[in-house]
């Protein structure tokens, strides 16, 4: 397992005799055998900047910092795969704060690169290798043709082309689960946010937020034109717009045109939930599934990344709650990070959020962050980080009814049966 590490230039090396390292939270580890698998198709390797790669000398267990000059590398996941470390590294400039992606430790072993990772979901359907960007421009061009007063196609056009998004590239495609964003305004201020960042936060956000206000009839057709197969997803919250639910008056209204013309395939909220109102509002138009973004069940941590405005965590418990019981397919985006998820009092607290909530899923999501600034942001530990690989055994242990994935699922067939219920209701 020899370390892994990049020079100026960005030539990516590994190590004739150090061993790599890993990070759990702030403390450097030791890699464990078990935890590694084949760096997977998809994945991206990148230099960490303004970084020293640490490895461990095998026969001293002496842990060395590698020569200014050079720097660490990470992996970057496709879906599907859960990171269960972060690279070992320490930060040759400490103001320096890493741009917003979510790193995974890697290691050379038996000729190839290695990553630690659990697979938590067939990576097949999100692999970026299966969406052909020629077809994407054709698909675009063929949209935006066919719909030219039609905004959200214009702006969706630069999220699938420019970021190669690929919930955007699916709406231009046909296919899986589309993106129909409605919303330019927030009611939390993540730390994190990939779409809009303060002056002074010192992150670049790596997408631009939508800045206009859709009308019904442009959300009514890009959600009628995706809608076509039974088992399609079009959602609402997209990684280029605030909070949907800001927007509740234009969802729900959207919601019922469509369902008015085809029950055809899945109507999907991404949301923080906040709202709770204005959840019930697009729970009772006719919301097929829905899937909340949190980074912990406790409202310390949950606070701090979030900074919510005008409402709790209690109000996000309240709408699950309540779009459970109206037979919405719930699910988490369950944003984790190696150090802090799979702390003794995190994993406690999050199985009995989900046991109150009724929850379906849970989406693992590795979270993009600059490690440093998030860990001095939270709360510190209060009991013992029991390792990633060991809160996914609990979960599964714990949780047997619910499943553990990376992305939004159509729901079982049992589920799908009372979804046409409610349409026809």
């Amino acid at each position: 397992m020899y370390l892994v590490y990049a020079d100026g230039q960005g030539n990516v090396y590994d190590h004739p005799e150090l061993y790599g390292l890993a990070r759990s939270g702030d403390m450097i580890v030791e890699m464990l055998e078990e935890e590694l698998i084949p760096l997977p198709e998809g994945a991206t390797l990148v230099g960490l900047p303004n970084t020293r790669a640490v490895g461990m000398n095998p026969e001293t267990g002496e842990m060395l910092p590698l020569p200014e000059g050079s720097q660490a590398v990470g992996a970057l996941l496709p879906q599907g795969f859960t990171r269960l470390c972060l690279p070992g590294y320490v930060k040759t400039d400490k103001s320096y704060k890493l741009p917003l992606f979510g790193y995974s430790a890697v290691v050379w072993k038996d000729g190839g690169f290695y990553v630690a990772a659990d697979l938590t979901d067939d990576p097949e359907q999100w692999n970026p290798l299966n969406c052909d960007r020629e077809d994407v421009e054709v698909g675009v061009s063929s949209l935006t043709a066919k719909y030219p007063e039609n905004r959200l196609y214009d702006h969706l056009s630069n999220c699938a082309l420019g970021y190669e998004c690929l919930t955007s590239s699916n709406t231009f495609l046909g296919r899986w689960e589309g993106a129909v964003p409605v919303s330019y305004s927030c009611n939390a201020g993540c730390f994190g946010c990939i779409s809009e960042q303060p002056d002074d936060s010192g992150f670049v956000s790596p997408q631009t937020r939508m800045n206009f206000r859709p009308t019904v009839n442009e959300i009514s057709e890009v959600m009628l034109e995706h809608l076509k197969t039974p088992q399609s997803i079009i959602s609402f919250g997209q990684g280029c717009e605030g909070e949907p639910s800001t927007q509740a008056k234009l969802i729900i209204e959207s919601i019922r045109e469509v369902r008015s013309i085809t029950d055809m395939g899945y109507i999907n909220i991404n949301t923080n939930a906040g709202l709770s109102d204005h959840i019930r509002g697009i729970v009772d138009a006719g919301l097929d599934l829905m899937r909340v973004s949190t980074i912990s069940a406790l409202d310390d941590h949950y606070n701090a990344y979030y900074k919510p405005r005008g409402y709790t965590l209690a109000n996000v418990e309240k709408s699950l709650k309540y779009a459970a019981s109206q037979g919405v397919y719930t699910s988490i985006n369950y944003l984790i990070f190696p150090g802090v998820t799979d702390r003794e009092e995190e994993i406690e607290a999050m199985v009995e959020f989900v046991r109150r909530t009724d929850l379906k899923l849970i989406q693992m999501r590795n979270l993009n962050i600059d490690p440093e600034s998030y860990l001095e942001l939270i709360p510190p530990a209060q009991g013992e980080v029991l390792g990633m690989k060991t809160m996914l055994e609990i979960f599964r242990e714990e949780l047997p009814g619910v499943v553990i994935g990376s992305y939004t699922h159509v729901p079982p067939a049992d589920l799908a049966r009372a979804k046409q219920r409610r349409v026809q209701i």
